[in-house]
């Protein structure tokens, strides 16, 4: 099922209110984004122009460590639906469970897709998919093991869209390896999921077609302006990686005071295991607070961080009175 966060409007066809009256904690998005800064009148009027594509993919470089080729695209979903038309198609195999528009895209694409359970399953494969840091569960793959796996399969694909807050843990700096392709999405932690705005780092010759098919204007004026001054923007990168991986630890006291088990999860969400997730939800839904749950497990839950005061208000008051 390719069910999603961020599916308010199903939050309040169900359970009432407006949508301003909700909390949405049913992403991994931050929820204190970035300061948007002033932007060109060029930035909405003009075409982007290929001098401001290479800056921007220039400060991805740099914020990333990498020094592979790098195209900017609409969102890492973007490169998930582009990626599999890289080849013909063949067996893919996806470190399951994770992000379901993984396989969605490669079996929409004539894929034989093969979800296992271990990284070292995925062995063989003409494509793999990894997500690192995992969703929903957070679980990591450490990088010389992701590079000892691209050996041994035909194209691997590490998903970094969570990887941020831990740059220790991404083979971005490795990208320019021929068979190896990195994901990285600017909205999650920068809260700007709406910006839509993704990198894809590979070998110059497979960044080469990835842009071949994402056209001669693959990302915004707007999401180029903003993406310049936000990846070169370390300071705030490193107060925001810090705060939340503080936060999580509150969030996490919250969800065990109301009978929760953490299964895992990043510093931008947790995963809980509830025994009864949809309960759970519903009890949330009742204060107006969006959380997440899954079809293929009854008892997970995950949630993101609040972003204010008011909104950790808000859920500490949820949970007391009858969360779990």
């Amino acid at each position: 099922m390719r069910d999603h966060g961020g599916n308010l409007d199903h939050a309040v066809a169900t359970f009432g209110g407006r949508r301003d009256d909700w909390i949405d904690l049913s992403t991994g998005i931050n929820r204190v984004p970035y300061p948007l800064p002033p932007l060109p009148r060029g930035a909405w009027t003009d075409l982007p122009t290929r001098d401001a594509l290479d800056r921007l993919a220039d400060a991805a470089r740099q914020a990333y460590a990498a020094p592979a080729a790098i195209l900017p695209v609409a969102g890492a979903q973007a490169a998930i639906q582009m990626i599999p038309r890289l080849s013909p198609p063949g067996l893919a195999r996806v470190l399951a469970p994770t992000y379901n528009e993984h396989a969605a895209a490669l079996r929409a694409a004539g894929w034989k897709v093969e979800e296992v359970g271990s990284a070292a399953a995925l062995a063989g494969a003409d494509l793999a998919v990894i997500v690192n840091p995992n969703n929903p569960d957070g679980r990591m793959v450490a990088p010389d093991h992701l590079l000892a796996l691209a050996g041994q399969v035909k194209r691997l694909v590490v998903d970094e869209s969570f990887a941020d807050p831990y740059p220790e843990l991404s083979v971005a700096p490795h990208a320019d390896r021929q068979g190896l392709i990195v994901l990285r999405s600017f909205g999650k932690f920068y809260g700007l999921a709406g910006l839509r705005l993704g990198f894809i780092l590979g070998d110059g010759s497979e960044i080469a077609a990835l842009a071949e098919m994402a056209g001669p204007w693959p990302v915004s004026g707007a999401a180029i302006a903003v993406g310049c001054t936000a990846l070169r923007d370390r300071p705030w990168a490193a107060r925001t990686a810090a705060r939340l991986s503080a936060e999580v630890l509150r969030l996490d006291a919250l969800a065990e005071g109301a009978g929760w088990r953490c299964e895992g999860g990043t510093a931008l969400f947790r995963l809980y295991e509830t025994g009864d997730a949809i309960r759970a939800q519903a009890l949330l839904a009742r204060s107006r607070i969006w959380s997440r749950a899954f079809p293929y497990r009854a008892g997970w839950l995950r949630l993101g961080l609040p972003g204010s005061h008011g909104e950790w208000s808000a859920l500490e008051d949820a949970l007391a009175h009858g969360g779990a």
